[in-house]
């Protein structure tokens, strides 16, 4: 208003990632690393070989909770076998690891859609309580992982009742 243009950059705001993360909320920074992860692979030059993805280890989505005795991680893992599943556990980190195979050999011109993830895959987890890790059971059942960690006895909440 008043005739005069504001320069075009007095509303550009910082660059957020060159910003310290304690600045923004966590949703944020999320949004800025997805965001930088998109924008790479859009960037990327499309490449007529299957050598990047050699390199390239997908993640697994997973749900974690607890029940009374056990913490239970699940995760859909469609496509995959359970010969080809390492589930590993070292001190308070589990980690489970695994390959989902093409069976077949697909030319890159062939393709309509290309969007299912083939090659090996991990993910790393903390656990937020003491497990007991000689009983932990895992079980591969419709595409579904479910693996059942017992509580350490120390982690279990025990109810201890005042006497009067």
């Amino acid at each position: 208003m008043g005739g005069e243009e504001q320069p075009q950059n007095q509303n550009i705001q910082q660059d957020p990632v060159q910003q310290p993360a304690e600045q923004f909320p966590a949703q944020v920074v999320e949004e800025v690393e997805i965001q930088t992860v998109e924008e790479e692979q859009t960037i990327s030059p499309r490449v007529e070989s299957e050598e990047w993805l050699s390199e390239y280890e997908g993640e697994l989505n997973i749900d974690m909770y607890q029940t009374k005795d056990n913490v239970i991680i699940k995760s859909t893992i469609a496509g995959v076998k359970s010969e080809d599943l390492d589930i590993t556990i070292a001190n308070d980190m589990l980690t489970i690891r695994g390959e989902r195979r093409r069976e077949e050999r697909i030319e890159q011109e062939d393709y309509f859609y290309q969007e299912c993830y083939w090659g090996g895959f991990s993910r790393s987890v903390i656990l937020p309580i003491d497990v007991d890790t000689e009983n932990i059971e895992a079980d591969l059942k419709d595409g579904i992982l479910t693996v059942i960690l017992p509580k350490a006895a120390k982690a279990k909440t025990k109810k201890i009742k005042v006497k009067s």
